[in-house]
Parts: structure tokens; sequence; C-alpha cells
């Protein structure tokens, strides 16, 4: 409504108060929508935040599968040096099953190694899966729900 129409003490009171009542439930749409998106922020705010929770510690466990590989890796080739030493001091049958230990302890540490591998991109494409559900959370468009 542009205009009121004017009466003999001032404008028409019934479009007046249409008017205003009209502006009220405007008004009050308005704010109850506002409301909704506030809420909605906040959950998506609060899922977002799970995420970055969940990629932290997937990151956290990828740092920890590699320092126990790495650990590992170290123990397996100390122990394979002692093993050598002790062979170069014993006999030619103990050094036959010392060479024979050295050999298992390195390929079982590049077992792990390769595992370790596999685990490194089976983790990587999870993070990756999982960021671009955040990206996506992200990229919603709150004025249409």
């Amino acid at each position: 409504m542009d205009k009121f129409n004017y009466e003999a003490n001032g404008y028409n009171r019934a479009e007046v108060n249409k008017f205003v009542t009209d502006v009220i439930k405007e008004t009050e749409g308005i704010i109850n929508k506002c409301k909704d998106q506030k809420k909605e922020i906040a959950d998506l705010k609060e899922k977002l935040s799970h995420y970055e929770d969940l990629e932290n510690t997937l990151k956290q466990s990828l740092i920890n599968a590699e320092k126990t590989a790495d650990n590992v890796k170290r123990l397996a080739r100390e122990e394979a040096d002692i093993i050598v030493s002790d062979a170069k001091h014993n006999a030619s049958r103990i050094v036959g099953e010392s060479l024979l230990k050295a050999r298992k302890i390195e390929t079982d540490a590049d077992t792990l190694e390769k595992n370790v591998k596999i685990f490194k991109r089976k983790l990587k494409i999870i993070v990756e899966q999982q960021m671009a559900v955040v990206e996506e959370i992200e990229t919603l468009d709150l004025e249409d729900k």
C-alpha cells in the first residue's frame, strides 16, 4: 500500500491499522526466519567443529602411525645389526641362522613400511572425503532455508 486515504480526522484508521498489522506480521516472519537461520548456522558450526576435531584426530593418528613405523624400523635395524655383529663372532652355522633372522626382520620391516604407506593412502582419502564434506557444508546457501 503506497498511500492511505484521508478522512475528516486524518488518515483512514482501518487502512493504517491493517498496514501496521501487515508490517508486524512481516517483521515477525523475518525475525523467526532470522532465528531459524541463526540456529542452523550454530548447528553447522557445531558440525564443522566435529569434522575439524575428526580431521585433527586422523592427522594425529597418522603422525602416531609414522612414529611407530619409524621406531619399529629403527629397532628392527638395530636388532639386525646386533644379530650380524654376533654372527661375526660365532661359527658359520650361527652366521647362517643370524642372516636368516636379519632378512626376516628386514622383510617384516619392509612389509610394515608397505602397510604404513597403504594406511597413509587410505587415511588421506578419508581426510580428503571429510574435507569435501566440510567444504560442502561451508557452501550451503543459508538464505534458501
